[in-house]
């Protein structure tokens, strides 16, 4: 889907924000999925899962959307990303470092019944890119709808207009990184530019999905004070106040493995800056037993949603409304 057919056989891929032009027979765009088989574009990877699980909703993470639930989790090798700080590289880049395409063959039918038998809410794209394998995610999208399932994005935000227009009707709730205010940081780090992101995130929010956003804060790379304000206006003035943000830590790993891991006064810190700024609802991540992975009531401050990892040790929201004061707690929590 989403491509367009050119002279010589060359077609042009319009899936996600590098439109990659001119791909050539036997070549495949940025993402190392999709390729051109004489003259038309296939997905190498529809229906080939390299990973399922059975996660806490509060994994992915989605801490105003079934809170307490469990999703059925699946990916495909491959990513249009080549985050330098990505821990799903061994699935993300696959095709591009090894030139691979792996994964066990599964209907959209399976994916279902497996979320079904497990107790899940909801399915899950996640841990690669799921734009990449958009075809299968609809599929299966479109099946879990009529299942009485909900259907929840972990991306990027590279995602084009047309295929996000096309899946909003099955999609329920996305969380999506924004990985910084800075169109060098994505461009150095991620491969990738910074508009296309933003403008994806008000599309998402526009289209009345769910959305919660989540910033991993790597130190020296984009962790500035003043980074982290730019960020937070533009979450509350372009998408909401009431837009959960989740901030972090950095963890070495992949081709960042000699930065320091984030303090845990950074992400307090971060997390304050996104109070004083206006947000509702601003979390600590990676870094457990802190109080800013609780779900605090913005009128009376009192926790109404009490957090250990992805454990909930208490829930007081009533109604989708505060067991304290009774102001409502924005979120899907039927």
């Amino acid at each position: 889907m989403f491509y367009k057919k050119l002279d010589n056989k060359l077609v042009n891929c319009s899936l996600c924000g590098h439109r990659c032009s001119n791909i050539a027979c036997s070549k495949r765009g940025l993402c190392g999925v999709r390729e051109n088989i004489d003259g038309k574009l296939y997905s190498l990877v529809y229906g080939r899962l390299v990973a399922r699980s059975v996660d806490p909703i509060e994994k992915k993470p989605l801490f105003h959307f079934l809170p307490g639930s469990l999703s059925y989790s699946i990916a495909t090798v491959g990513c249009n990303f080549r985050c330098d700080n990505c821990q799903n590289f061994d699935i993300s880049q696959l095709p591009k470092d090894r030139g691979l395409i792996v994964g066990t063959e599964t209907s959209p039918k399976q994916v279902v019944l497996a979320a079904k038998r497990n107790n899940c809410q909801s399915i899950a794209y996640t841990y690669s890119e799921p734009t990449i394998f958009f075809e299968y995610a609809l599929d299966v999208a479109k099946l879990a709808k009529q299942e009485g399932l909900k259907n929840v994005f972990v991306t990027n935000g590279y995602i084009t207009e047309e295929p996000l227009r096309t899946i909003s009707p099955y999609l329920d709730a996305a969380n999506i990184d924004l990985k910084s205010y800075n169109d060098d940081f994505y461009k150095k780090i991620c491969g990738a530019r910074l508009k296309p992101v933003l403008d994806s995130i008000k599309l998402f929010k526009k289209l009345k999905i769910w959305v919660e956003l989540t910033t991993l804060i790597i130190p020296s790379l984009n962790d500035s004070t003043e980074e982290l304000h730019d960020l937070a206006v533009f979450i509350k003035e372009e998408i909401g106040e009431d837009t959960p943000w989740h901030l972090s830590a950095f963890h070495p790993m992949y081709n960042l493995p000699n930065l320091p891991r984030t303090p845990v006064s950074t992400i307090r810190n971060a997390r304050q800056i996104g109070l004083e700024e206006g947000l509702k609802y601003v979390y600590e991540g990676n870094v457990m037993g802190e109080p800013g992975e609780n779900t605090y009531c913005p009128k009376c401050k009192k926790a109404v949603i009490q957090r250990s990892g992805y454990l909930i040790k208490e829930n007081k929201l009533k109604n989708s409304k505060c067991g304290y004061c009774g102001k409502t707690i924005e979120g899907v929590f039927k």
